[in-house]
């Protein structure tokens, strides 16, 4: 009988324990559906920041093995790329990769980790409920109110990676249970699965490690040698977990970027539905507090009302709970903190407080600070729920838990319905391109790499690129990566300015123009051997593709007709938009209402005369200040210095240029007229204590006529 029993305990506790794991799949199916399972519909990843988490793995999967495992070079080249800044989910990469040779074309593991996301955000809230009560409904029904969460479920459409706030509610429970079993295990499993997955939930689940060891080192639950060994073998395995997924391949400036105080949360965050509710209104705010949303959902704000009854009265006892629990309580502050960041938005009104250079920088490392708001918000709502089912009568709280969640799932889909028609679109397998012309097949059989010159992270092709260069196992620079060394992109800036220059080009690689470069590229082609043309709209320059044998046959023009050409006496004009700007090389800004600024010390603009021309006029404003009151360009003509003109009008400059007969007949016979325009006072508005921008200013190019 003994036996017998036993045995149906354990079959009990097992069904019992599954109740959540089948909540998570419910709700998988209710919000995001089924078509994102399939590991071959790419469809719902074919945009921003899904697309760079899946050619991520696309390179990754198919990158020899290296140390550390997590390096992925095909995937940005000399930007010093890694998986776990294209946020491919290194755990899910590194488990898959081995198998990669058996895996079909394409593959994708994303609807997996979604699915995996919601089981286990209903197993630890399932897990949590179990500390504040035993009655199996109520835990049920608290742990949906998890899942139903919009900031988890916002995550979903963008962040992929950022949807395992189950390591949030893993942290929170191992921090608030009473016994100490096992914990050197739970806690290194967590931090180490935090690691391989996203750096900002290693940073929240992490504070609350440490809290949650010094607490019990001060209770005396942990002796002080055993609390220092964990304190070291844990940072130590997380350390290690950080190496192996590609940390640091990232170092300095890299790392710290702008935008701390900007993707912040308000302190009205968790009052504004910010979209994620059919009843209660948005509270407006400032732009970048979308990073910090942390909505609980009209379900939970409607047990907070209910729950105010026992906070006023001391029945839920949390000021004792609050004075046993401060050390937790002191980390969840600091993260709140943290998310509100020195530029602190009450709605639409914003407070600044000074912070040191320094901090500000190394607060850039998490530049979406607003996201640690996280654990403060599931922190409250589980105090919310606790106070429900441990305070109300039983039939009172069931009572009160089915109608906040059903207010939940109906409230909050305001927002999840977008997202669930969103990743069930019709499933496919490739994504549209505009590459179609038979150039492309033939020239992945020829080359190893894609080059995009100006080459930056996030340029305006990267996706298109990519997608090309994964799809015929090339390598590309053509990336969008969370963070690259600042150091190697300007190395390869200078590299390709220098390659455009010498007209020189690497034989394995093909390169992709934008049309600055492009015009750059045009004046010095090696015209006897290599390629350039517009091809489906992209300026392309393939090395040594006129003396290939097995290539197809030459495209487009000669590479001179990329060059813009005028008419004696047309006036061009340098707006957005209008036709002067594709005269435009290197040394400009971008076109803008008014006009085209200069940047650096040098620019040019490249046309070719359709008929003789004698002079130009060109009409600026000038970059001027008390401390540079005047600027000084100097113009060449095809290299051939000309004039130098001193801009002392800030607006409604005129610069008169005669060129001699020597510039003249130089420019008919090159057949192309070169404007090098040079700035030895351009000053940057940061030099003058103006803000933080560091370009090189001197001139706003309007008009250019031609006499």
């Amino acid at each position: 009988m003994t036996h017998q029993c036993v045995r149906k305990d354990s079959v009990t506790r097992l069904s019992v324990n599954v109740l959540p794991l089948l909540l998570g799949i419910l709700a998988f199916f209710i919000v995001i559906g089924p078509r994102a399972l399939n590991p071959q519909n790419i469809a719902w990843l074919g945009s921003g920041d899904p697309a760079t988490h899946y050619l991520g793995w696309v390179f990754f999967r198919h990158s020899p093995w290296s140390l550390p495992l997590g390096l992925n070079p095909s995937y940005g080249l000399e930007l010093s790329s890694a998986i776990i800044y294209s946020d491919s989910n290194p755990l899910l990469a590194l488990i898959f990769k081995p198998f990669a040779a058996w895996l079909p074309e394409p593959f994708q593991y994303f609807g997996l980790w979604l699915l995996l996301c919601f089981v286990l955000q209903g197993w630890f809230a399932w897990k949590l409920m179990g500390l504040a009560t035993a009655n199996i409904a109520l835990r049920l029904l608290g742990a949906a109110l998890f899942l139903f969460n919009p900031a988890l479920i916002s995550r979903m459409a963008e962040h992929l990676s950022l949807a395992g706030h189950f390591l949030i509610l893993a942290a929170l429970y191992l921090a608030l249970r009473p016994h100490v079993e096992r914990r050197c295990t739970a806690w290194g499993t967590l931090l180490a699965v935090a690691a391989l997955v996203h750096a900002y939930l290693l940073a929240m689940v992490g504070l609350i490690w440490l809290a949650d060891l010094l607490a019990r080192s001060l209770r005396r639950q942990l002796l002080l040698k055993k609390s220092f060994v964990e304190l070291v073998g844990l940072l130590l395995l997380t350390g290690v977990c950080c190496w192996q997924a590609g940390y640091f391949t990232v170092e300095g400036e890299g790392l710290a970027s702008f935008g701390f105080g900007l993707f912040r949360a308000n302190v009205l965050t968790f009052f504004d539905p910010a979209g994620w509710s059919r009843v209660l209104g948005d509270i407006p705010g400032v732009p970048g507090d979308s990073a910090g949303m942390a909505f609980p959902g009209l379900g939970v704000m409607f047990l907070l009302v209910c729950a105010l009854w026992f906070i006023c009265s001391g029945e839920g006892q949390i000021v004792a709970t609050m004075r046993k629990r401060w050390l937790l309580l002191l980390a969840l502050f600091g993260l709140m903190l943290f998310a509100f960041s020195n530029r602190i938005g009450v709605g639409p009104l914003e407070f600044v407080y000074w912070l040191p250079d320094p901090v500000i920088s190394m607060a850039g490392i998490f530049r979406a600070s607003g996201r640690m708001i996280w654990p403060v918000m599931y922190a409250a709502i589980f105090a919310v729920v606790f106070l429900i089912a441990r305070n109300a009568a039983p039939r009172t709280a069931l009572l009160l838990l089915v109608t906040a969640l059903l207010v939940q799932v109906f409230d909050t889909r305001a927002g999840w319905a977008g997202i669930r028609r969103q990743q069930m679109v019709t499933p496919a397998a490739t994504w549209k391109t505009p590459m179609v012309n038979p150039f492309w097949q033939s020239a992945a059989a020829h080359y190893q790499k894609v080059r995009y010159v100006i080459p930056q992270n996030l340029t305006t092709h990267w996706m298109t690129l990519s997608d090309y260069a994964g799809r015929n196992h090339l390598a590309t620079d053509a990336v969008y990566l969370g963070r690259v060394s600042a150091q190697a992109q300007e190395d390869l800036q200078r590299t390709a300015a220098r390659t455009i220059d010498s007209g020189k080009y690497e034989r394995d690689t093909l390169y992709v123009l934008e049309q600055r470069s492009a015009l750059q590229a045009a004046l010095n082609v090696d015209d006897d051997s290599d390629m350039l043309a517009r091809i489906d709209g992209f300026h392309v320059l393939a090395p040594g593709w006129k003396r290939c044998t097995d290539c197809l046959p030459l495209m487009g023009g000669a590479p001179r007709d990329l060059i813009p050409s005028f008419d004696a006496g047309e006036k061009l004009q340098f707006v957005e938009g209008s036709r002067g700007t594709a005269a435009l090389g290197k040394g400009w800004w971008f076109a803008e209402a008014w006009g085209t600024g200069s940047v650096g010390p040098d620019a040019e603009i490249i046309l070719r005369p359709k008929a003789g021309v004698s002079s130009l006029t060109l009409e600026t404003n000038a970059f001027l200040s008390e401390k540079t009151p005047r600027q000084t360009v100097d113009i060449s003509i095809n290299n051939v210095p000309v004039i130098s003109a001193s801009l002392t009008n800030a607006t409604s400059n005129t610069i008169n240029i005669n060129l001699p007969a020597e510039v003249q007949a130089l420019v008919a016979q090159q057949g192309v007229l070169r404007i090098q325009l040079h700035f030895p006072l351009a000053v940057s508005p940061h030099d003058l204590g103006w803000g933080e921008d560091i370009r090189k200013l001197a001139i706003g190019l309007l008009g250019l006529t031609f006499h």
